[in-house]
């Protein structure tokens, strides 16, 4: 295990200046990941760790900068973004090949436990980090894991999820990420209504009707079953020192992911903390998309201060 420089410029980064760039050698991957100002350890408040899955670190770019106190970790994961130079045989994202990686970069890093904001598909990977190294993560904030196994309607959420990568495949890109918004906006469990529905036309969406010929999309295609089907082991998460926290967005409704971020709450014995905005709430931006990241961040402050 080793590191090299990814950007030129080395110096700490101060609370204008971009974060520097970082490559960690791994037997399984070459992992990228960004530090957001210097690592210190002084005034004894932990790294906070970003994960996401599959967004990778540039998602996390607003939410970073509303923590000019904290030194903030974000990365690619393996596979992703940055990424791809991996040595494990695999096309896919395993949770646990995550939990993993995030372990060997905290202890390169030289830090004891860290904080961690982690979000959807980095949710999953969190609660599976938390549950493997209890001694690296002493505060989990964990928002919207789409963990659909936890479902009282799994096995049809399996299939609504089988439908948007038929889509996907048999029309490419357009077609596949509207069943997949499609899916997402359904509040309640998955019924014979839903399956009734015609397909979801790309331009609703404003997505392209036009096939252009991809069917390696980490979201869309097969490589994000192992995500959603995951089963962390609660028990493990119960018994262990990590303090962990559930977080739901305000308007995610009965939405997949709020069901979902629900019932794994319930299994832990909490309610979820209501954050800002939906399920990408900490994205800045002025699109359709875009979150409420001031706010956000003022949320996920008090959670990890113990304040809620």
């Amino acid at each position: 295990m080793s590191e090299r420089p990814t950007s030129p410029n080395e110096r700490p980064t101060t609370r204008n200046e971009r974060p520097t760039t970082h490559t960690l050698d791994l037997a399984a991957v070459d992992l990228v990941y960004d530090v957001h100002r210097p690592i210190h350890t002084a005034d004894g408040r932990p790294l906070l760790v970003m994960v996401g899955q599959p967004m990778c670190a540039d998602g996390f770019q607003a939410i970073a900068s509303h923590f000019p106190d904290r030194t903030v970790v974000t990365y690619d994961p393996r596979g992703l973004g940055r990424s791809t130079t991996r040595r494990d045989g695999r096309d896919d994202q395993r949770p646990e090949d995550q939990a993993a990686d995030l372990h060997a970069l905290v202890r390169h890093l030289g830090t004891c436990k860290v904080d961690v904001f982690a979000s959807s598909g980095g949710a999953v990977a969190g609660l599976t980090w938390a549950s493997l190294y209890p001694d690296d993560v002493a505060t989990l904030l964990a928002h919207e894991p789409p963990s659909t196994w936890a479902l009282p309607d799994a096995q049809a959420a399996d299939q609504a999820f089988r439908a948007v990568r038929q889509a996907y495949q048999d029309r490419g890109f357009g077609a596949g990420m509207a069943a997949f918004l499609a899916l997402t906006m359904w509040q309640g469990e998955f019924t014979e209504e839903y399956f009734a529905r015609p397909a979801p036309d790309p331009a609703m969406f404003g997505m392209p009707a036009a096939d252009d010929g991809g069917r390696d999309d980490p979201l869309l295609s097969g490589r994000a079953v192992t995500v959603t089907r995951h089963a962390y082991d609660i028990d493990a998460l119960k018994a262990g020192p990590t303090r962990v926290v559930l977080g739901v967005g305000e308007e995610t409704g009965d939405s997949i992911t709020g069901r979902t971020t629900r019932a794994i709450a319930r299994r832990l014995g909490q309610q979820p903390v209501v954050f800002p905005s939906h399920h990408g709430g900490f994205v800045g931006g002025d699109g359709p998309y875009a979150g409420k990241p001031a706010a956000f961040a003022d949320t996920l402050r008090a959670v990890l201060d113990g304040a809620r």
